[in-house]
C-alpha cells in the first residue's frame, strides 16, 4: 500500500541520517556517540552498576508517553545517572531557557508572518515544498540527535568499541523502523491537535526554526538539555501568536490556545517531577544536593 511505502521510505531516510550522525560522533569524539554531551561535569563517568530504577526509567517514559504526555527523555533518563544535584540544575536551567527562548522566537515569527503564511499556504503545495520538508526534517533530526543521543548513550561506556557501536546503532535503527511502522503512536496527537501543522509548508517552517534553535544551544555549551521543552515552547509560542492575530484556520481563541499551552507545560513539569523523584531514589547524594 501507499502508507507501507511511505513508512519504509521515511525509515530508510531517517535511519540513514541517524547512522551517519552517530557514526560521525563516534569517529570524531573518541568513540563517544553523544557529541560530547556526556563529557559535561556530572555525566562524564559511565555507570559501573545499575539500580533497578535505572532500568525502570524507560518504562516510566513509555507509560507517560502512552498518556499523551510530552515528557522529557533527558530529565527522565539522564537525571537518574547524574553524579550531583548541580549537574541536574545545569540541565534544568538550559532546558527552561530553551523553552523560554523557543516560545518567544515562535511567537515573534508567527505574530509577524502568521497572516502572510495563511495567505501563502493555500491550495496545493508546490512539489518543491516536499523536497524542502525532507531537507529540513533531515537537518532537524541530525541536530536533535546531537543533543539527545546522550539519553541512550548514558547507559553505555563513554567510549564504544567497533562492535559495541555496531550493536548500539543496529538496535536503534531497528527500533526506528518499529516506531515508524506504528505511526508514532499516541504521542503524535500532541502535535496533530495544534493549528495547521498538517500542511507540508507549515511543517517545513516549524522544522527549520526548531533545528536552528537546537543548533544554537548545541554550540553554546556541552551541557545536555531537554529538546522536548524546546519543542513544547515552540508549539506554544506559535499557537498563541496565531490565535492572537487570527491567522489559524481552526479559529482557536487566545484563551483556548493559552489553556493548551498551559496543559503541555504541566505535562512536561510532571515528567520533570518524576525524573527528580527517580534521581533522588537512586542516588541519595543527588537527593541531598537537590534540597540543600
Amino acid at each position: 500500500s501507499n502508507r507501507d511505502r511511505q513508512w519504509w521510505q521515511l525509515w530508510l531516510f531517517i535511519g540513514g541520517i541517524f547512522l551517519v550522525t552517530v557514526w560521525y560522533s563516534w569517529a570524531n569524539y573518541g568513540g563517544d556517540v553523544s557529541y560530547g554531551r556526556l563529557a559535561s561535569k556530572g555525566f562524564e563517568k559511565a555507570p559501573t552498576s545499575f539500580h533497578f530504577l535505572h532500568v525502570a526509567a524507560p518504562l516510566f517514559l513509555m507509560i507517560l508517553t502512552r498518556l499523551r504526555m510530552p515528557v522529557s527523555t533527558t530529565f527522565l533518563l539522564l537525571s537518574s545517572f547524574a553524579a550531583s544535584g548541580k549537574s541536574i540544575w545545569a540541565v534544568t536551567f538550559k532546558s527552561v531557557s530553551g523553552y523560554g527562548i523557543a516560545i518567544v522566537v515562535a511567537f515573534a515569527v508567527w505574530f509577524a508572518f502568521g497572516k502572510a503564511m495563511k495567505r501563502w499556504f493555500t491550495g496545493e503545495a508546490h512539489p518543491a515544498w516536499r523536497v524542502g520538508q525532507w531537507i529540513t526534517s533531515g537537518l532537524l533530526w541530525s541536530v536533535w540527535l546531537q543533543q539527545d543521543a546522550a539519553n541512550v548513550a548514558v547507559y553505555l561506556p563513554r567510549s564504544l568499541g567497533t562492535w559495541e557501536f555496531v550493536a548500539f546503532a543496529g538496535a536503534i535503527f531497528g527500533g526506528l523502523g518499529l516506531l515508524f511502522a506504528m505511526g508514532g503512536e499516541r504521542i503524535q496527537e500532541v502535535v496533530d491537535e495544534k493549528s495547521d501543522v498538517v500542511d507540508v509548508r507549515a511543517a517545513t517552517v516549524i522544522d527549520f526554526i526548531y533545528a536552528i534553535i537546537l543548533y544554537v544551544f548545541k554550540i553554546v555549551s556541552q551541557v545536555p538539555m531537554s529538546t522536548t521543552w524546546v519543542f513544547v515552547g515552540l508549539l506554544a509560542g506559535r499557537e498563541l501568536a496565531m490565535a492572537m492575530n487570527k491567522s489559524n484556520s481552526s479559529e482557536r481563541t487566545f484563551g483556548e490556545a493559552l489553556r493548551l499551552a498551559r496543559r503541555d507545560l504541566i505535562y512536561v513539569a510532571i515528567g520533570f517531577a518524576v525524573a527528580l523523584a527517580l534521581a533522588a531514589a537512586i542516588n541519595p547524594a543527588v537527593g541531598e544536593a537537590l534540597w540543600d
